[in-house]
């Protein structure tokens, strides 16, 4: 959770050039965003110490992994204690297959994005894994025709 932390221009730069390059040294972060080194690597430590930046990670291709097949999923469930949607929500998180997850406000309850091979490996994980959960009301799935943007 990131405390209330004022950002300025250079802030935004900051983040903006990060977003498109985690990898960058912070003597190039400093160039592009016009500072020297060591008030640019203050600014960034800020950022992580107030939980603005939370990571840095690889943006991996999963078509070339494998999983190029993917599937928007809603879904709804028929029980709304605490306790069932809690362990709902770790057992989705515990899937390889989910690359995204959302708990939505209304319907449905939750939407997912599954990345797998093929549309039988998707049916095996869908019927297997999904609607096999006892919580699990309604299940739809919805083909990804292409790409239009995506900030992973």
């Amino acid at each position: 959770m990131s405390n209330k932390v004022p950002l300025d221009s250079v802030d935004r730069e900051i983040l903006f050039h990060l977003r498109q390059d985690g990898r960058l040294t912070n003597v190039e972060l400093a160039k592009r965003v016009g500072l020297t080194p060591p008030p640019c690597l203050r600014r960034v430590k800020r950022l992580e110490d107030a939980g603005i930046i939370t990571g840095y990670r690889a943006r991996v291709d999963l078509a070339a992994t494998g999983r190029g097949f993917e599937v928007i999923v809603t879904a709804e469930i028929r029980v709304n204690d605490r306790e069932t949607v809690d362990e709902l929500e770790a057992l989705l998180r515990s899937y390889d297959e989910v690359v995204e997850c959302r708990r939505l406000f209304g319907r449905p309850d939750y939407l997912m994005r599954v990345r797998v091979e093929d549309a039988q490996a998707y049916e095996k994980f869908l019927v297997e894994k999904v609607m096999s959960l006892p919580p699990m009301a309604r299940v739809d799935s919805h083909l990804t025709m292409r790409e239009v943007k995506s900030e992973d």
